[in-house]
């Protein structure tokens, strides 16, 4: 199971820019998934710009919707971006946190056949 290995860990200078380059991805895809929400809420579901904003960011925070969709296409759209946000917030999580993990895998010498 545990294996002695004799690679280095990455500096931690290198360990860092890695740390940022996956919180980078995370917060663009949280980005990339807020613009499709808000351009959902405003032409699927009728709503203003900014009101389309804050209900986009709600959903994908995970608070849940502040006004309500009254048109049939609204509402399929608000169904899946919210099954979607759900999704996409473990995603995110998980490339922040995949460093870290990884970096204590090499620590404690996990064999990567295991």
């Amino acid at each position: 199971m545990f294996e002695h290995r004799t690679d280095p860990l990455l500096p931690g200078h290198r360990f860092a820019w890695r740390v940022l380059a996956f919180f980078g991805l995370s917060v663009a895809a949280i980005g990339a998934a807020l613009g499709i929400g808000v351009l959902g809420y405003h032409y699927l579901g009728g709503l203003a710009w900014i009101d389309a904003l804050v209900n986009a960011s709600m959903i994908l925070g995970g608070m849940g919707p502040v006004d309500p969709i009254t048109s049939h296409a609204g509402k399929l759209f608000v169904s899946g971006y919210a099954l979607f946000s759900g999704l996409l917030f473990i995603g995110a999580a998980s490339l922040v946190v995949a460093p870290f993990v990884h970096r204590i895998m090499h620590t404690i010498h996990l064999d990567e056949r295991d």
